[in-house]
């Protein structure tokens, strides 16, 4: 019980340390003050959005390129989806050269601004078999590609659970029980996933096709939900995300969901954990209307960009494809900002921000907050916010953050304060292709990776 009190505490620190200001809410009076509006502008944000699909079925395929990838970022898409087939190898290791190839494609990641959907499948087709390998090869295929999931966590957005049935969608099986219905008849998947989760980072999750897996590997029943207090610490149910290939496809998108309670489960939990897919099929459920309220629901972060072609045609043609585009994921935007009308070098300036959240979700991965001051000498000083957990600005939502800025002594000039919201991996946070930028007009510093929220003479 202590252990849980502990956590509850801490849980709710975090929330209260991200929207709670200094003072009284209100109590601005005297403070300098702007006011922002939301742009409709369409552009790339990390972590969030539409993505192209890249897959690998031999170690001798071509790398994914840096030039692949500017054009892509030119779509506004920092997602790639990245299937690898080590079908070679079903009867042992992966082989060092399709290893080094996984591992180079990820370095690629780094270097250009993109993160990936990662699965790992056998076979593409329901002819080709055998479609899934013994549970001890998949076992050792985990263990083989741990090192690459270590080193390159970064990179990965989430990792699908894949190795078994065709595509890695735990449908069609040889190995793992077909059509399971019960969690002893889900043991060998759950070792899958254990796996998983063993070998990937711990801040980062492992995507499961339906929400039915999750109910009968890791919840007691589908009212055994995430919730504030049990989000993002470190257990195998927190850690346990979703993804539906086939959204709005039918009543249950093609089995999705087994009833009414398996889409409560989701709507839920996926508040706290990422959710993303493709669509596969076009019916009345897949009208703008129906789509845009069930990506608010299950706060849908990431979309294929290229399939089902005829659900993406529907939505152009209906009108509502710009707003999925600019709300998938998060959406942040400044709405005020509050800072002391006589800051003074030296002294403290106090420095609230107000920020809304208009997309279908939260950032869903961790993310660092810092407020930026530069002199007019281009002097920086950085004061980091470490108890904000933008993962806690769920959609929706208005988030408060008042602190106070130290300025330096020897500052003088045109200042300047920015809001960055970098990745906070030492290998990517000084990327600004890794840095959120909000979505306000004539605030972004691309080079830097900065939004401007303030400017002053000393």
């Amino acid at each position: 019980m202590k252990t849980i009190a502990i956590l509850l505490a801490a849980a709710f620190l975090s929330m209260a340390a991200s929207c709670n200001p200094i003072g009284k809410n209100d109590d601005f009076e005297g403070m300098n003050h702007q006011t922002f509006t939301e742009s409709d502008k369409v552009f790339p944000n990390p972590e969030r959005g539409f993505y192209f699909v890249k897959d690998f079925h031999s170690a001798a395929d071509a790398l994914i390129t840096p030039s692949s990838i500017k054009t892509q970022r030119t779509l506004n898409r920092t997602i790639a989806y990245n299937g690898y087939y080590p079908k070679d190898y079903m009867n042992g290791d992966i082989g060092e050269e399709f290893l080094q190839m996984m591992k180079s494609n990820m370095q690629i990641l780094r270097d250009n601004g993109v993160k990936c959907v990662l699965r790992i499948a056998y076979s593409d087709s329901e002819t080709e078999k055998p479609w899934d390998p013994t549970l001890e090869v998949v076992l050792r295929h985990i263990e083989n590609i741990k090192p690459i999931l270590q080193e390159y966590g970064d990179v990965i957005l989430t990792f699908q659970a894949g190795f078994v049935g065709v595509w890695g969608e735990w449908y069609y099986t040889e190995n793992f029980v077909s059509n399971p219905k019960t969690p002893e008849e889900h043991a060998l998947r759950k070792q899958v996933t254990d796996a998983m989760l063993a070998a990937l980072p711990t801040d980062r999750t492992i995507s499961l096709r339906t929400p039915m897996f999750k109910r009968m590997m890791y919840a007691q029943d589908y009212t055994d939900t995430l919730t504030v207090e049990t989000a993002y610490n470190g257990t195998a149910r927190a850690r346990i995300s979703g993804f539906n290939d086939c959204f709005g496809a039918s009543q249950n998108d093609q089995g999705t969901f087994s009833n009414s309670e398996s889409r409560e489960f989701w709507k839920k939990d996926t508040r706290y954990t990422l959710m993303g897919g493709e669509t596969c099929a076009i019916s009345k459920y897949c009208l703008c209307e129906n789509s845009l309220k069930d990506m608010e629901d299950y706060h849908w972060t990431y979309l294929n960009s290229g399939y089902n072609g005829k659900v993406l045609g529907r939505w152009r043609e209906d009108g509502c494809m710009d707003e999925i585009e600019r709300r998938l994921g998060y959406r942040l935007s400044l709405t005020d900002v509050y800072t002391d009308a006589a800051p003074a070098a030296g002294n403290d300036c106090r420095v609230v921000l107000k920020l809304q959240n208009t997309g279908f979700a939260a950032p869903m991965n961790p993310r660092a907050v810092e407020l930026v001051f530069v002199d007019g000498k281009g002097n920086a000083s950085v004061t980091e916010l470490k108890d904000i957990d933008p993962r806690y600005w769920f959609a929706n939502e208005e988030i408060t953050i008042d602190r106070l800025v130290k300025i330096p002594a020897d500052a003088s000039g045109k200042c300047t304060l920015y809001l960055n919201l970098p990745d906070p991996k030492p290998t990517l946070h000084d990327n600004p292709l890794f840095s959120i930028r909000l979505a306000n007009d004539d605030i972004w510093d691309e080079a830097a990776g900065y939004n401007k929220i303030a400017e002053f003479t000393l």
